[in-house]
């Protein structure tokens, strides 16, 4: 009758260690799947940034680009100018291309646009670096889930439960090389 008891016994404990090991896989699975979705937010988050972005910096550069286009096409033409009448020509253009460049700096020294940019620039840092942490996050919580189904006793049973590895966020190709700037 004691051995009876004691095997009852075992198999309650191995049951009840069965079922908290399956509830702590599935809390654990759930969490690198909440830290994945997070991921997924930032880079979103990211992803609808870059468009009011690049419209801010359209909209700055066309601003200046026209004054700025204004400048070289005047300095060109100077430089191609042959003759006193179109030197003087080309140089009056440049003079006038030169007075609107300064008129914008000196009248508009921050610029709207430029405060948008700047703006939208720190938030698109602000959401790099929470990506950066978002993946760091999910990589410590795939971390730990592998190495939950990995050790013993969890092994045995993980996956015939369906509980198998994670993959980790890695970098993308040629993520270690340095870009080039190039203007």
């Amino acid at each position: 009758m004691k051995g009876w008891m004691i095997a009852v016994v075992v198999v309650v404990l191995l049951v009840v260690m069965g079922v908290s090991g399956y509830n702590g896989l599935v809390q654990m699975n759930e969490n690198v799947n909440g830290k994945w979705a997070q991921v997924e937010n930032q880079l979103q988050r990211r992803a609808d940034l870059i468009p009011n972005l690049v419209t801010t910096v359209k909209g700055y550069a066309a601003h200046e680009q026209q004054a700025i286009q204004a400048v070289a096409d005047a300095r060109a033409k100077l430089a191609g100018a042959q003759g006193p009448a179109a030197k003087g020509q080309a140089d009056a253009e440049l003079g006038g291309a030169l007075s609107r460049l300064l008129v914008i700096s000196e009248n508009y020294p921050n610029l709207k646009a430029d405060q948008n940019f700047r703006g939208l620039m720190d938030e698109l840092a602000g959401t790099e670096n929470r990506i950066a942490v978002a993946r760091k996050d999910y990589n410590d919580a795939v971390q730990g889930y592998n190495a939950k189904i990995q050790s013993f006793p969890t092994v045995i049973y993980a996956r015939i439960l369906g509980f198998g590895q994670k993959e980790y966020f890695k970098a993308a190709e040629g993520a270690k090389e340095v870009p080039k700037v190039q203007f």
